[in-house]
């Protein structure tokens, strides 16, 4: 197919099912993909029409979008899959970023003091990418299709390229002329010679195309090994950076049993630790189980108040307990998910005033809200929920000389240092310090929801610490309030995290009436802008057929099934 006809072919499937007025979800039976490209959702579903399974488009879809989405797509990156199977097996695949085998707990003091551009914008807080190992063992595990065949589509998109889209042309403009200019291979790779592109221009990237072909030819060992990883050793070498070839080759996906829970009836799936969000959206909704959420109204002052309370208390148990299960055995999981506990929490809330977060207890390290997730449902209905990022918005903002990817920041996600927590926003708790080999704690959470033991919803989104709660709203939009898919996804959302001890709101999604009882509840209330891009996907529980639901507050984002 030509690139020409390919994306005739994408715009018309995207159109046909994504670009529906007001809140009708997207409609599908024989499969769906649903992310925040539209051109790697048509890649994904062509294998999926192809006769490939969920498994198998996940792997296409991903790799594409680290040729149109660079701001979180990525093979230099890492993440998370959640995958249930048509018959009900429920597992998941860790691929978080790992530390070099370089670095200890102070890694971030510069004579003894906290540096924070050397945690967050360094070429140290690169962590071993896990996206191409991760990927790897969910399709040796259960994928269908030759993994050559997954891997060609984006080949061909990186060497022929594609059209410069509007919202990819400004995104890449504000880099050029800001963080790209410290980095010249950055600079070549996203520019035309320094000038930003234009909506509607074609953009080729061709060293990627050729770290893409390595992978399709070999597999893991095209970026573990051999001239990919002499590239980003080099790299590292020239700048203070700590991966080297042993680390890349030593780098190794992990299969986890998923974190498995109840809600009114419903069976939840999430991802396990070094993920803190399975156990994290778990026990906000165990909380919220002993509340009548409906009766109180979707979006009403009461519920939003029994949320954030929900939330505080999750987040705080997330900071004080969650890491790395390979590096910390103590971590009290059965508790933190069990109906019990929650009533316990529950019992400490009061239902008319808010409580206060205290930094003398624990705070929170800083994490990004550039992430990017992936839902899809096959024909057979086998699901994959897969959530990755680079960390920050196109990562450390570091492209690989001669290798066409960027690279990761995420040692960022590992505590400041030893003893270092303070109302600021630092923290130094022993869990989460970077230790060699550690995966470093993070929020993402892909989920997967079955009822009676049948597939009903996929949901997962990026955010930051703020995913957590935006994939937790979106199960209470459909199962509480019996939205759709789509009006779960449009609905306006809320965070709060602890610490800063706030809720932080979508401006225009709840009422300045809702807003002014939250103040008077004891809250401090902040407006801000959209929260996520959750992509959802619902059973249709009366004919089978999938719903989907776009999350529109990004651009470029897209659906493709049929």
């Amino acid at each position: 197919m030509t690139r020409r006809a390919f994306l005739v072919l994408a715009t018309v499937v995207i159109s046909s099912l994504a670009l529906q007025a007001g809140n009708a979800p997207i409609r599908a039976k024989q499969g769906l993909v649903i992310t925040q490209s539209g051109i790697a959702s048509e890649i994904g579903f062509q294998v999926i029409r192809d006769g490939g399974n969920a498994v198998d488009a996940a792997v296409a879809t991903a790799l594409a979008m680290a040729v149109t989405h660079p701001t979180a797509g990525n093979i230099g990156g890492g993440g998370f899959i959640v995958y249930r199977s048509a018959a009900g097996e429920a597992t998941t695949f860790d691929f978080r970023e790992m530390a070099p085998a370089g670095s200890n707990p102070e890694m971030w003091l510069v004579n003894g003091k906290y540096d924070s551009q050397l945690h967050h914008n360094s070429h140290r807080a690169v962590g071993v990418p896990g996206t191409v190992a991760g990927l790897h063992l969910a399709w040796k595990t259960y994928g269908s299709k030759p993994w050559k065949d997954l891997v060609e589509p984006s080949v061909k998109l990186a060497r022929d390229g594609f059209e410069m889209s509007d919202g990819l042309a400004r995104s890449l403009a504000r880099m050029v002329e800001t963080a790209f200019t410290k980095y010249p291979a950055s600079l070549a790779q996203f520019s035309k010679n320094g000038t930003p592109y234009e909506a509607g221009e074609l953009f080729k990237q061709p060293d990627l195309a050729r770290s893409l072909q390595r992978i399709a030819d070999h597999g893991p060992a095209g970026f573990y090994e051999g001239e990919t990883a002499a590239l980003i050793e080099k790299e590292m070498k020239a700048n203070g950076g700590l991966i080297t070839r042993e680390d890349l080759k030593n780098y190794q996906a992990k299969q986890r049993a998923p974190i498995k829970g109840t809600y009114r009836g419903y069976e939840i799936i999430g991802m396990p630790p070094p993920s803190s969000g399975g156990i994290s959206v778990q026990l906000i909704l165990n909380i919220l189980e002993g509340y009548d959420l409906k009766a109180n109204g979707a979006g009403s002052a009461q519920n939003l108040h029994l949320m954030a309370e929900s939330m505080r208390r999750a987040f705080a148990e997330r900071a004080q307990h969650l890491a790395d299960p390979d590096f910390v055995k103590t971590m009290p999981v059965d508790r933190l998910i069990s109906k019990d506990y929650a009533a316990q929490l529950r019992k400490t809330i009061n239902p008319s005033q808010a409580s206060k977060s205290s930094p003398t207890t624990f705070t929170f390290t800083t994490e990004s809200p550039e992430t990017t997730h992936i839902s899809i449902v096959d024909a057979q209905r086998n699901a994959v929920s897969l959530t990755y990022t680079l960390e920050a918005g196109y990562g450390s903002k570091i492209v690989v000389p001669g290798g066409g990817f960027l690279l990761n920041n995420e040692m960022g996600d590992f505590n400041a240092g030893p003893g270092l927590t303070n109302e600021n926003g630092l923290i130094g708790t022993d869990p989460n310090l970077a230790q060699p080999g550690k995966r470093m704690l993070s929020s993402m959470s892909p989920t997967i929801i079955a009822k009676d033991g049948k597939l009903f919803m996929v949901t997962g989104t990026p955010g930051g610490r703020t995913i957590i709660n935006t994939v937790l709203q979106t199960i209470l939009n459909v199962i509480d309030f019996g939205m759709n898919a789509q009006e779960a996804v449009d609905y306006g959302r809320m965070h709060h995290q602890w610490l800063p001890d706030r809720i932080s709101y979508e401006e225009h999604g709840f009422s300045p009436d809702t807003i002014a009882i939250l103040k008077k509840m004891g809250h401090t209330v902040q407006p801000g802008g959209n929260q996520g891009a959750d992509q959802v996907i619902v059973v249709n529980p009366e004919d089978g057929w999938l719903e989907g639901g776009l999350d529109r507050r990004p651009p470029d984002g897209g659906a493709a099934g049929k």
